[in-house]
C-alpha cells in the first residue's frame, strides 16, 4: 500500500485533485469537495433582486418566444395561448420555489438534497439523469445560440449566407454538407460554442452580474424588435384576430396540453433549482421574487413573441405566414433590407445570443457542473464540470439531433417525466416526512451507521416512489415518441407532470409512514440558520485543525459546547 500511495500514478492524481477539506477519509473524498459543502456565509451574494434579474434573463429566450407557436397552430386562439402560459408558469414557479427552498435554507445544492430522499449513493442515479440531460441541451441551446451568431454574421457579410441556399450542396465552398450541415451553420455554432467557455470559468456566485446584464439588455431589445415589427407591418396581422378552433373537450385538452408544455420546458430547472437558492443570502430571497417573477416575465416574452409572429405575416417575404421563430423573422429582414435593417438585425441577433448564453449557462452549464461535482468530486468541481458538459455538448453533433426527420426533441420534452418523480420524491421528503428538518453533517457521510445511509447507502422507499411515479406516465411516454398506445395513456400523459410529482409524493410519503425513517421531526423544524462553514472530517483534529480553526467554523451554541466537552464537535443538532 505504502508503494501505490508514493508511485507516480498517485502523484500524478493528487495533482488533478480539487481542493477538499483536509482529514476527509477515501469514502469522504467520494462524498464532498469543496464546491459540494454547504455554501458559507461570505459567497452568500444572492439577494432578491439578483433572483428577478436571474429569471427575466431566463424568460428572454428563442424556446419561450415560441412557446405559444403550437398552442395557436393547434387550434387556440392567442389569448388562450397566453393564458396558459401565465397558468403553467405559475405552476412552474410554485414548484421551483418548493425545491429552491431547500437550498436557500441549507445552502445546499440540488447532488446533496437527493442525498437525504434517495440516500448517500442512492442519489447517484437522479444525479446522473439530470447531468446527462444537461450536456444534452446544452449543445441543442448552443446550436440555436450559433444560428443568432449566422445572422449577426450575415448582417456584415450578406455572401457569408450563401453556403445554405439552395445551391450549397453543389457549391465548393460549403465542405460540411457531407455531415448534415452546411458551412456557415457549423461555423457559427463554433465560434458561439468557443466565446461561451469563459463564461463558464466565473463561479456561481460571481455568475448573477451576467444575468444582471442580460436583464437590462434582452428585454430593451425585445421590446424594440416587437416595435419594429409592427411598425413595419403597419399593424399586428391576422393571428391576433382569430377566433378559436377548438370547442368542448377538445379545447379542454388542447388548454391542458398547453399549461404542461410551459411546465415541462421548465422540468430541468424545477429539479435543480437549490444549485442557485444555496448561494441565497437568506431563505426570503428567494421566494417572492420567483413566485412572482417566473410567470409575468415569462409570460411577457411569448406575447412579445405572438404579436412579432402575428405581425410576420403581413411581410412580403411570409406570403401571408406567420413566422413563428423569431430568427426567421430577422432572416427575412435581411432579404431585402437596408443597411438600417442590417443593423437592426445585427442588434437584435446579438441580444438574442446573449440570451441563449445566460439560459445555456444558466439551465446547463453549472447545472451539469454541480452534478458532475458529486460523480467524482475528488476530481471535478463546478468549473470542470461545465467544461466537460461543453465539450460533451460539441461531440454530440446537435444538428443531428435537430434534423427535422429526427424525433430527439419530442423525447427531450417528454423526459420531464422522470424528472417530475425525482422533484415528487425530494418534495416529499423535505416537507411531509422530515418537516423541514436535515442534519447536513450527516449528508457527507458514508458511516453505515448515518440517517442516510439506509441500506448500502440506498433508499429503498426512495426509489420505490421514483419509480411508481414513472410508471403512471411510461406508457403516455412510449406514445408522445411515436409508439401506439392506448387513448386513456395519453389522457394520463397529457397530466404528466403532475401525475408523477403526486404519485411519487404520496408513495413516498405513504412509504415513510408505514416503514418510519430516522432524522426526522415531528414539528415543523428547519435548522438552516445553523449552517455556517462546517468541519466535515469525523476527526477534526487528526484533520489538522488547530482547536482556534475548528471552533471558528461553527456556530456560537456549538462552539460552547464544544468547549465545555472538548470532544468532537457535532456542528448540527
Amino acid at each position: 500500500m505504502e508503494r501505490i500511495k508514493h508511485s507516480k500514478a498517485a502523484h500524478f492524481a493528487n495533482k488533478l485533485a480539487v481542493d477538499h477539506e483536509p482529514g476527509l477519509t477515501h469514502t469522504q473524498l467520494m462524498l464532498v469537495n469543496e464546491d459540494l459543502k454547504p455554501v458559507e456565509p461570505q459567497r452568500r451574494l444572492w439577494g432578491s433582486w439578483n433572483f428577478v434579474g436571474f429569471w427575466i434573463a431566463d424568460s428572454f429566450n428563442i424556446n419561450t418566444w415560441m412557446i405559444a407557436s403550437t398552442m395557436i397552430t393547434g387550434g387556440l386562439a392567442w389569448w388562450q395561448a397566453w393564458i396558459c402560459v401565465w397558468v403553467g408558469y405559475f405552476f412552474s414557479a410554485c414548484f421551483i420555489c418548493a425545491s429552491g427552498r431547500i437550498g436557500a435554507m441549507y445552502h445546499i445544492g440540488f447532488p446533496v438534497v437527493a442525498r437525504s430522499s434517495f440516500g448517500v449513493w442512492g442519489s447517484l442515479w437522479p444525479v446522473i439523469n439530470r447531468a446527462g440531460m444537461a450536456c444534452v441541451w446544452y449543445g441543442v441551446q448552443s446550436w440555436i445560440g450559433g444560428e443568432c451568431v449566422r445572422l449577426m454574421i450575415a448582417a456584415i457579410w450578406p455572401s457569408f449566407r450563401k453556403y445554405s441556399t439552395p445551391s450549397a450542396e453543389t457549391s465548393p465552398y460549403n465542405t460540411m454538407k457531407s455531415s448534415g450541415t452546411s458551412t456557415d451553420y457549423f461555423v457559427s455554432f463554433f465560434i458561439f460554442w468557443l466565446l461561451s467557455l469563459p463564461a463558464i470559468w466565473f463561479p456561481v456566485h460571481k455568475i448573477r452580474h451576467l444575468f444582471t446584464v442580460k436583464a437590462y439588455i434582452v428585454p430593451v431589445a425585445g421590446v424594440a424588435f416587437l416595435i419594429w415589427a409592427l411598425v413595419r407591418a403597419h399593424g399586428a396581422g391576422q393571428v391576433i384576430h382569430e377566433r378559436p378552433k377548438l370547442h368542448g373537450s377538445a379545447l379542454a385538452w388542447a388548454v391542458i396540453n398547453g399549461i404542461m408544455s410551459s411546465i415541462a420546458n421548465f422540468a430541468t430547472l424545477i429539479v435543480n433549482d437549490p444549485d442557485f437558492t444555496r448561494f441565497s443570502k437568506r431563505p426570503s430571497s428567494a421566494l417572492w421574487s420567483q413566485l412572482i417573477t417566473i410567470p409575468f416575465g415569462f409570460a411577457i416574452t411569448s406575447l412579445i413573441g405572438i404579436l412579432v409572429s402575428s405581425a410576420s405575416a403581413l411581410f412580403p417575404e411570409q406570403k401571408g405566414q406567420p413566422a413563428w421563430n423569431p430568427l426567421d423573422v430577422l432572416g427575412g429582414f435581411l432579404e431585402s433590407g437596408t443597411s438600417g435593417d442590417r443593423a437592426g438585425v445585427f442588434f437584435l441577433a446579438f441580444a438574442f445570443s446573449l440570451a441563449q448564453l445566460g439560459t445555456n449557462i444558466a439551465a446547463n452549464s453549472v447545472s451539469a457542473g454541480t452534478d458532475m461535482t458529486a460523480l467524482l468530486p475528488r476530481f471535478i468541481n463546478i468549473r470542470r464540470g461545465g467544461f466537460i458538459c461543453a465539450a460533451i455538448g460539441l461531440a454530440m453533433c446537435p444538428w443531428n439531433l435537430l434534423s427535422s426527420s429526427n424525433q430527439f426533441t419530442t423525447y427531450l420534452s417528454a423526459y420531464s417525466v422522470f424528472l417530475s418523480s425525482i422533484a415528487g420524491v425530494i418534495c416529499g421528503d423535505y416537507y411531509a416526512v422530515r418537516k423541514g428538518y436535515l442534519q447536513v453533517k450527516d449528508l457527507y457521510s458514508g458511516q453505515k451507521t448515518g440517517p442516510y445511509f439506509y441500506t448500502l447507502g440506498v433508499h429503498w422507499r426512495g426509489y420505490a416512489a421514483y419509480i411508481f411515479g414513472i410508471l403512471i406516465n411510461v406508457v403516455g411516454f412510449a406514445g408522445a415518441v411515436g409508439r401506439d398506445v392506448p387513448f386513456g395513456a395519453t389522457y394520463v400523459y397529457r397530466l404528466n407532470f403532475f401525475c408523477g410529482f403526486i404519485v411519487a409524493f404520496v408513495t413516498y410519503t405513504g412509504l415513510c409512514f408505514v416503514f418510519p425513517v430516522e432524522a426526522t421531526s415531528k414539528t415543523w423544524n428547519e435548522q438552516g440558520d445553523l449552517v455556517t462553514d462546517p468541519i466535515l472530517a469525523y476527526d477534526p483534529h487528526a484533520s489538522g485543525y488547530d482547536e482556534e480553526t475548528v471552533t471558528g467554523h461553527m456556530h456560537p451554541k456549538d462552539e460552547e459546547a464544544y468547549r465545555s466537552a472538548k470532544g468532537v464537535p457535532e456542528v448540527y443538532p
